[in-house]
């Protein structure tokens, strides 16, 4: 079985406190098809999303975004 991986970049646009970060992650996580999500200290505003395009979509990312009241836009496909 050949599962096929992509990687995309978030900017996030607002500074988010420790718990709104935690937050997002776990959004983030909970969506069908991710398989990471890394959101390192050191550039607390790149969010980056491996996932299964087979399984979920860079929009749905960006919906997850809108529902926490979060703005960012795409800056890697």
């Amino acid at each position: 079985m050949d599962i096929q991986l992509a990687d995309i970049t978030i900017h996030v646009d607002e500074i988010l406190d420790v718990e709104e970060r935690a937050r997002l992650v776990s959004s983030l996580r909970a969506i069908d098809g991710v398989v990471s999500v890394h959101n390192p200290d050191e550039r607390q505003h790149l969010v980056v999303v491996g996932y299964r395009p087979d399984k979920t979509s860079a929009q749905a990312f960006l919906n997850c975004l809108r529902e926490q009241s979060v703005h960012g836009e795409l800056i890697g496909l």
